[in-house]
């Protein structure tokens, strides 16, 4: 009891209260500890929650759901109809996790079955009628089992998972998905397992999972305190000048780092573009073909190339350890998705680097971010200033980097020389001349899809002031180009006092000579005269609020703030300066823990218990398409039902298909009617799958060996009752193979008897068997020959 007790505390599989051929199987699969996800899922499954986890692949999420079901399940059911129904996106993942199956239920008698696309319907057919009490499936054929298998019921199902959702939902499976939950029980446990959770899918749980609780282990909410952020301003035709700089330049070669852009387009066009100025890297986009997919993937873990350019769609599955950098070629336009980017970098105590290229259409976004992250920014100083001031400036920078962010410029000298190297590098190339063209379209589509920046941000972005070179980048530039740049900003900034058609009057007038301007400049200066007062009163009102804006105090981390999208004008108001802290912050202690924002990201969450919105609606992120057809899809459209009578809302990637269709995992359509395959399968076999409420008979058990079908190992030394005795009752799969065997026996015999018999061989090839065993032929009486 000792024993047992100190087991249940530890935090193996032990204290999750195992029957003994499931934790034999775990044990023997090399498992010791639970991962993560593991540890905060299995307690809730076992109990019998609907679960909504989200967890990255390679985390061990399939075991998460498979150790729970054949927990549940235990034993084979005699009953007809399966119990557990898990629906993968892809046959390959079908597959692996029916592998993952039979390695985990090994020690028990539960059978399974897989069914996907590409297998012939007449062998699925046949393991269906062995009654499995898993099937694991793609939408896409399980719908077309249910339309053509006469009786085909999912009401028996206790427990229905959805693997790799947002993939299923991605590929067009939504309303597929919708008609398999129709066909089972209410009663049924249902879990979601998701690498991210678009808006779509979240009413889908919300609709399908009765009272979810969400498992989420990635803090989405905050980046890590060890990364840092490096933001440059830049034109947008310049970026590929500055991506270039920068992966040559700044980062170290021994360094590894992902570029994330806004399409595939881009992805295309940035590898051809860097390979032909001798960088190495590897690709990946949604559209890929898997096999060329998984060639880059692997040539980056092998780390033999350093840098990978995906988007955000391919970058979803991915699992990259050990991660140095993270470049943003296209800010992101929401908050959730740049911290989704720069979360891979940075992690178990590592340092990394985030850069980020910004164009002044995206600086709105940048504002929004750094809102959600309650997190001060602040532009670099320019040239003039810093000159002024050396130390004051770099001491600023020091204190605006040590608690917030600084953007800066990219240094014009240095874009103009990487500029002209790649324009002339395009020039030459007419693929690249296309390929540039088809980015610039897509980026076109992809600014008008995005969702929009706050409108207090946009507000906001129009009163900050002009950012100076980032520091970063200052050592980069030398002290002439300094010089340079300082003057072109005095140059930039300087506003005369008159206009040009004022001086050139007043220089008329100098010189005696008679202008039509010499009116027009009594005019200005009378109307100057008059306005003096106004312009000197809104100078000083600027002058004013600059000055609150400097005194405005720095956001703490925790400090919670929020965005506003309200249109109303508000008046500008210097802001309070707070009193100090009576507090000893040496000895204090708050009654509210320091790391709540942690520890709240790994909590797990009720859907239906508490007051507030569920964390399903704060979870949603949804992730914007690669390419042109992806774009147009993200577009809301609305659809008549003639059901309920009223328009519906089809979010991206769902679609109205016409009835009697079936979208398979390839993309392709088929005929969801009786097609009268199982029938014809039916009378051919003599067997049939049984329909709801009947008993399984012994004959149609049939083998456990082949893809299609599994049924577990007996335990060794558990005793079986007459194991040497014979059966005596012949099943329907018995009486089928006993009548072939017949049939081929007869066969058999008749063509031994033809043998002996013999008969003439035509001499010109005969035709017909003539009376004697002689053939008649064309060329002439044959010769009597054995057979």
């Amino acid at each position: 009891m000792k024993e047992k007790k100190k087991a249940n505390k530890s935090g193996g599989f032990e204290s999750l209260g195992l029957s003994f051929p499931i934790f034999r199987a775990v044990k023997k699969k090399g498992y010791q500890v639970p991962t993560p996800i593991q540890r905060k899922t299995l307690p809730l499954v076992i109990a019998g929650h609907d679960v909504v986890a989200m967890a990255r692949t390679g985390s061990g999420k399939t075991a998460a759901f498979l150790i729970p079901m054949l927990e549940k399940l235990k034993a084979h059911s005699t009953k007809a109809g399966a119990r557990a129904v898990i629906l993968s996106p892809t046959r390959e993942l079908a597959l692996q996790t029916f592998k993952f199956c039979k390695e985990l239920g090994c020690y028990t008698d539960l059978r399974a079955s897989v069914l996907v696309g590409g297998d012939s319907m007449e062998a699925q057919f046949e393991e269906l009628a062995k009654n499995p009490d898993i099937i694991i499936a793609t939408p896409g054929r399980l719908m077309h089992h249910l339309s053509e298998v006469e009786g085909m019921s999912l009401r028996t199902v206790e427990y229905a998972v959805f693997d790799e959702a947002d993939r299923l939902f991605e590929m067009g499976f939504a309303d597929q998905l919708r008609q398999i939950l129709t066909h089972m029980s209410e009663t049924r446990q249902t879990l979601l397992f998701s690498a991210t959770l678009p808006r779509l899918l979240a009413d889908f749980a919300k609709a399908g999972l009765r009272d979810p609780h969400v498992v989420r282990l990635d803090i989405e909410t905050k980046i890590s305190p060890d990364l840092k952020l490096a933001i440059f301003t830049v034109r947008h035709e310049e970026k590929p000048a500055a991506l270039l700089y920068l992966v040559r330049e700044l980062i170290p070669s021994e360094q590894q780092t992902i570029i994330f852009v806004s399409t595939k387009h881009h992805v295309e066009f940035l590898y051809e573009l860097l390979k032909s100025e001798g960088v190495e890297l590897s690709v990946v986009y949604g559209a890929m073909d898997q096999a060329a997919r998984n060639i880059h993937i692997a040539k980056f873990r092998a780390r033999k190339t350093m840098l990978l350019l995906v988007t955000d769609v391919a970058a979803r599955g991915l699992d990259i350890p050990l991660l140095d950098n993270v470049i943003n070629y296209d800010f992101p336009p929401k908050p959730k998705l740049f911290v989704h980017r720069v979360g891979r970098a940075a992690r178990a105590g590592r340092i990394g680097t985030s850069y980020s290229l910004v164009t002044t259409d995206e600086i709105p976004f940048l504002l929004d971010l750094h809102l959600f992250l309650s997190r001060p920014i602040k532009t670099a100083p320019s040239e003039e200033e810093f000159e002024a001031n050396r130390e004051k400036a770099q001491r600023s920078l020091d204190e605006a980097n040590a608690r917030g962010t600084v953007y800066g410029r990219f240094p014009q000298a240095v874009l103009d020389l990487n500029m002209d190297r790649l324009r002339e590098v395009i020039n030459n190339s007419t693929e690249l001349v296309a390929l540039q063209k088809a980015c610039a379209n897509a980026f076109r589509l992809y600014a008008k899809t995005r969702p929009p920046a706050a409108f207090e941000s946009c507000k906001r972005a129009k009163d900050l002031p002009r950012e100076g070179l980032h520091p970063l980048l200052r050592g980069a530039v030398k002290e002439v180009e300094v010089d340079v740049a300082a003057f072109a900003e005095r140059v930039r900034a300087y506003r005369p006092k008159q206009t040009v058609l004022e001086a050139e009057a007043e220089a008329a007038k100098a010189k005696s000579r008679k202008t039509p301007l010499a009116d027009a400049l009594e005019v200005m200066k009378r109307k100057r005269q008059v306005h003096e007062h106004v312009i000197v009163a809104a100078h000083q009102k600027e002058a004013t609020l600059k000055a609150a804006r400097e005194t405005v105090p720095e956001l703490e981390d925790d400090a919670p703030v929020e965005e506003t999208h309200s249109r109303k004008k508000r008046k500008v108001q210097a802001p309070k300066r707070k009193p100090e802290s009576f507090r000893d912050e040496e000895f204090y202690i708050s009654g509210v823990p320091t790391n709540r924002i942690f520890e709240a990201g790994l909590s797990v969450e009720g859907g239906g218990d508490k007051s507030g919105p569920s964390r399903l609606d704060t979870e949603v992120l949804d992730l914007i398409a690669e390419d042109a057809a992806g774009q147009q899809q993200q577009k809301a459209s609305y659809h008549w039902d003639k059901k309920s009578k009223k328009y519906i809302k089809l979010n991206r990637g769902e679609k109205v298909t016409a009835s009697g269709k079936i979208k398979t995992e390839s993309g392709a359509k088929v005929n969801a009617g009786n097609r009268g395959l199982y029938k014809r399968w039916k009378e051919r076999s003599h067997m049939k799958v049984k329909t709801l409420g009947e008993e399984a008979t012994g004959g149609q058990q049939g083998d456990s060996g082949g893809r299609g079908s599994y049924s577990g190992k007996k335990r060794k030394g558990a005793p079986v009752a007459n194991a040497s005795a014979k059966n005596e009752l012949r099943g329907v799969e018995e009486v089928r193979k006993h009548r072939q065997k017949k049939v081929m026996k007869s066969k058999m015999g008749k063509k031994g008897k033809d043998g002996k018999k013999g008969g003439k061989s035509g001499g010109g090839g005969g035709r017909k068997v003539g009376k004697g065993g002689s053939f008649k032929s064309g060329g002439g009486k044959g010769k009597k020959g054995k057979r």
